[in-house]
């Protein structure tokens, strides 16, 4: 993550694919967008054009991989980097048991090792930024100092730029979900972290909810991460140029958003692309409005077509309920 980045959405499985990064990247130009987790054994045995391919629009984009096997990352990564991804990112975060029985994720926050020989390896192939996304700990890992640790063993490594996530993951008695609200947030060991590890990129992610938010801990950190209030509140992107890069241009409305995302799906559907599999991502563009209902209800129908869109443009924007 380069030192200009000061705000990303976080990658989320099976949410973050292409048509939603498309979707963001027309209300945000400078937001920087990931991927969901790729396992580096998919991208190295199955179908690369399906699990990379993206819209140039979408740079800077992030590629998110999974895995602990040196020599598999170092393969990915390389494959990353020619499919032109702007930095390739390890997770070391997500608690799920599939993630666990494949010996990566959270877990690997238990052998800082592991993740430093990753990091070795994918440094001697690439020449894109490389990063880290962890948690503050997994487990009885209950003080800074293996934080720290972790940290500093990564880091020696090659790896300058840090995501945390500010709660612990618990790998055994919390599903995923519940580990994204359940432990506790600790936005103060992360800002610690930068303190302590000044030269190094931090940035933070974890129960951040809005722009003032976001602001907020740049005052501590160098970059913070939206994660599901970005995905159900979407046009909260439409402000991040303006607030938090500076940027003149004026901010887009929601209809205009809706027009282009229109020209999109309408270019996808001609390469069978499912309608429903990219509109399930704008169902929170009217969120808050009074007509948000009126706006999920058209999407949520057994039949969701284009024309529908154009009719809403024409009528329901329009009116409230």
């Amino acid at each position: 993550m380069n030192s200009q980045v000061k705000f990303s959405v976080a990658p989320m499985m099976d949410w973050t694919d292409r048509h939603c990064r498309y979707f963001y990247r027309l209300m945000s130009k400078d937001a920087q967008l990931w991927t969901e987790m790729v396992t580096a054994k998919a991208i190295i045995h199955g179908d690369k054009n399906r699990l990379l391919d993206y819209d140039a629009q979408e740079h800077p984009l992030v590629l998110q991989l999974g895995g602990s096997d040196p020599k598999e990352m170092a393969i990915a990564a390389k494959v990353g980097q020619d499919w032109g991804y702007d930095e390739i990112n390890i997770n070391v975060g997500c608690p799920s048991d599939r993630v666990q029985s494949g010996s990566f994720g959270a877990c690997l926050m238990q052998t800082p090792d592991t993740v430093a020989q990753c990091i070795e390896s994918m440094g001697e192939v690439v020449d894109i930024p490389l990063s880290v996304k962890s948690r503050i700990g997994v487990d009885d890992m209950e003080n800074y100092e293996e934080l720290t640790n972790f940290i500093d063993i990564v880091s020696k490594a090659g790896c300058q730029n840090f995501v945390v996530h500010a709660r612990k993951a618990w790998l055994k008695g919390l599903s995923p979900k519940e580990n994204r609200t359940v432990p506790p947030l600790n936005y103060d060991w992360v800002y610690q972290l930068k303190r302590d590890f000044s030269e190094l990129t931090i940035g933070i992610n974890g129960g951040i909810m809005s722009l003032a938010e976001v602001s907020g801990h740049l005052e501590f950190v160098d970059n913070a991460m939206l994660g599901r209030a970005a995905y159900h509140q979407p046009y909260l992107l439409a402000g991040v140029d303006q607030t938090l890069y500076q940027k003149k241009h004026s901010v887009i409305t929601r209809e205009e958003v809706l027009l282009d995302f229109i020209e999109y799906m309408k270019i996808q559907q001609a390469n069978s692309v499912p309608v429903r599999s990219m509109t399930r991502h704008i169902l929170g563009l009217y969120h808050a409005q009074p007509n948000a209902k009126k706006f999920k209800r058209l999407l949520s129908g057994k039949v969701v077509e284009i024309g529908h869109l154009y009719e809403w443009l024409e009528q329901g924007s329009k009116h409230v309920e």
